[in-house]
């Protein structure tokens, strides 16, 4: 049987630091501190429970990010 892959690690950043900046912004910082995917969904968004190593996932409201989360 084949080993399973490890998959890569994360960025090492702070979820809570991209509360508060305007979603544009916060994307592309987050893409330049090395996030492979960044996700920006509406408050109450149904989302599926499954975590991605190097996603991260923006709650956004009237274009400011409310809350952040790693997968």
């Amino acid at each position: 049987m084949a080993p399973i892959p490890t998959p890569p690690a994360d960025p090492q950043d702070a979820p809570d630091a991209y509360v508060g900046l305007d979603v544009a912004g916060a994307e592309r910082l987050a893409r330049e501190r090395g996030w492979s995917t960044v996700r920006s969904l509406p408050p109450g968004a149904m989302v599926t429970m499954e975590f991605r190593s190097g996603r991260l996932n923006f709650e956004v409201s009237d274009g400011t990010v409310q809350r952040c989360w790693k997968g």
